[in-house]
């Protein structure tokens, strides 16, 4: 029994492309919730970002939404970017990537979890055969010099990797608070073979880890976990890695289990969180009704479950069943699936699914 009384603030940037679509979903499976939930409410507050902003006001990123999700309590957030809109030295806009700095969200998390064998590319895994996920350190890595202008004239461009002690050790302590809570199995992914700041990188996993004596360890290079990934996914639990490994690997096992629709994910700091699909604008399916939402859904499950109260957490146990009670149905399956369900479609099926379910 949920006795606990909580409001939340919540803001809103649907952002580009598929967005605004699979945003209104994940909103209409929270106000589901809600209901199921009395004792929590949840104000909305939307704030414009993207690519589409930049071509209204001439900012991506308005200082009115980084106050806006500095002051709610989360955010949430649809999708950011649109191809064709680049700054004068070719890179897409990334407020999202911006957000993750200014409110130092260090801490990406990237849940994978299989929840109907037919998604899989895979043979021989039923649902729930896959159950990982990813901790990407947000702030620093090859992203450090992303910021840097290229002159597209030159003979040359170098990028920086940037790997300090503070920000490796709070990723690899949050990788291993995640275990303790899991199956008690970090891996920590790397190139230490043969770059000097992942060999840094080790070292400082390896100093973590010698206290959390409870939870077991592997190290793995990169490569070889993009193939073990592949060949034997559930042979890992929580896996931690630098910021371009956790951005590659992250959509590599998204297609293990059916693709970025259906792939959540978290952008965590000690004071601030931004929850989000791990997919893009998708601009070429923008408005059709045919994405996935599921993946926002699943963040805004996420997001309920960050935000820590006893409610909001029931409420987040709901959407979470919800959706696998949804999904192992094969025939409720989107575009991206192989199916024909619509993305109201979706939101509506898993909106019933919270509304009916025991508590």
């Amino acid at each position: 029994m949920v006795s606990s009384m909580s409001s939340y603030s919540i803001a809103l940037l649907p952002g580009d492309g598929i967005g605004p679509d699979v945003v209104a979903e994940a909103v209409r499976c929270l106000n589901a919730a809600q209901q199921r939930v009395p004792s929590l409410t949840l104000h909305y507050t939307e704030h414009p970002a993207g690519a589409g902003e930049f071509l209204k006001s001439g900012n991506p990123l308005p200082e009115a939404t980084i106050e806006g999700c500095r002051v709610a309590d989360a955010t949430l957030l649809g999708a950011m970017g649109l191809p064709g809109i680049r700054w004068p030295w070719g890179t897409e806009m990334t407020p999202q990537i911006d957000i993750r700095e200014i409110l130092d969200l260090y801490s990406g998390e990237r849940p994978i979890y299989l929840y109907n064998s037919s998604h899989s590319p895979l043979r021989g895994f039923d649902a729930g055969g896959i159950d990982l996920i990813i901790y990407r350190e947000n702030t620093e890595g090859m992203f450090a010099s992303r910021r840097n202008q290229p002159d597209l004239q030159a003979d040359e461009a170098v990028d920086t990797i940037r790997v300090t002690r503070r920000g490796t050790e709070r990723i690899c302590r949050a990788a291993f608070e995640s275990a303790r809570k899991r199956r008690k199995h970090v891996t920590l992914v790397d190139k230490a073979n043969v770059l000097p700041t992942m060999a840094f990188f080790r070292s400082v996993f390896d100093e973590v880890a010698a206290q959390y004596p409870d939870v077991a360890t592997d190290r793995v290079y990169v490569d070889a976990a993009a193939l073990f990934l592949v060949k034997n996914p559930a042979r890992f639990d929580v896996m931690v890695m630098e910021n371009m490994f956790g951005d590659i690997l992250s959509d590599l096992a998204a297609g293990l289990v059916g693709g970025m629709g259906m792939a959540p994910s978290g952008d965590i700091g000690d004071e601030h969180a931004v929850f989000q699909p791990s997919h893009g604008s998708a601009p070429d399916i923008a408005g059709k009704g045919i994405a996935n939402p599921i993946a926002t859904i699943l963040s805004a499950s996420m997001m309920l479950e960050w935000l820590g109260g006893e409610d909001a957490r029931v409420a987040a146990n709901l959407i979470f069943h919800a959706v696998k009670e949804v999904c192992c149905d094969p025939a409720n399956a989107t575009a991206d699936l192989g199916g024909a369900v619509r993305t109201a479609e979706m939101g509506a099926l898993v909106e019933r699914a919270i509304l009916e379910s025991p508590l």
